[in-house]
């Protein structure tokens, strides 16, 4: 049952504070209960914006490009559904991308969300979306998520995929650094993708550091060094003045994985 508009007006207001509450999932029987409340068998993994292809595969260009996770998904799925607006950007009162351009949800649960919050679509109408999306500077994050179930007062979560498209500056998956390490492990990068940084190009500028949503990046002694909490967003390779950055795909089956991991988490 949708929830009444007030509880989402609520959300909005909240959302500011999103870092506050996440840290509370560090605290051991809070965070069971956050995680067990709001991320229960969630798998999400980000799409990166610009990749380069491992020569080594022989003939990389014939490689599916990364965005094709997304549109894998709206083929086979029966159900179309694209949100009138970004809940993210709303909430944020974003100046720099879209609010317009919201989640694409696909599955049977998407057919119970409010009709006030958005339409059902075609699979062309879907993919036409994605594509506003990509070239908007939006990032696709693609995968289980129980949060948009609850939100959107949806049933079954394992029935509802989100498409989620994201820009660095309001994405809620900001707090992935304040979140427990149990949770962050369901926010993914890609399979196959690595971020390296070409220490001769560096210059310490931190374009790549600003730009990170979740801070994964520092300068160290004059060089900009990748973390653990990157997740192949590729935002760090395109801000780079100096093409010091780049995103690679090191597995040729990389697309058919991450297919894989997200289907063992959602029914369509």
């Amino acid at each position: 049952m949708p929830l009444p508009h007030w509880v989402i007006r609520l959300i909005i207001r909240l959302f500011p504070n999103r870092f506050s509450i996440a840290r509370l999932s560090k605290i051991p029987v809070f965070g069971k209960l956050i995680d067990l409340a709001f991320f229960d068998k969630d798998r999400l993994i980000f799409v990166p914006k610009v990749v380069d292809l491992d020569a080594s595969f022989g003939e990389p260009e014939s490689m599916p490009l990364p965005y094709t996770l997304a549109e894998h998904f709206v083929n086979v799925a029966d159900h179309h559904w694209i949100m009138n607006f970004c809940i993210c950007r709303v909430s944020s009162g974003c100046k720099d991308y879209p609010r317009e351009l919201g989640c694409l949800f696909l599955g049977e649960a998407s057919q119970r969300i409010d009709p006030s919050l958005g339409r059902r679509v075609t699979r062309e109408e879907a993919l036409e979306h994605l594509r506003k999306c990509r070239e908007a500077g939006l990032v696709h994050l693609v995968g289980r998520n129980k949060l948009d179930s609850l939100w959107l007062g949806v049933k079954p979560a394992d029935r509802l995929l989100t498409i989620c498209n994201c820009c660095p500056c309001c994405c809620l998956w900001k707090i992935i650094p304040d979140l427990s390490v149990k949770i962050r492990k369901k926010i993914e990068k890609m399979p196959g993708v690595e971020v390296r940084v070409e220490g001769g190009r560096c210059r310490g500028c931190g374009a790549c550091a600003r730009v990170c949503f979740v801070n994964a990046i520092s300068v160290e002694g004059g060089t900009a060094v990748i973390g653990s909490e990157c997740r192949g967003c590729g935002r760090c390779a395109e801000s780079c003045p100096n093409g010091a950055i780049s995103v690679t795909i090191k597995d040729s089956d990389y697309i058919r994985e991450a297919i894989s991991q997200i289907s063992s988490a959602v029914d369509l």
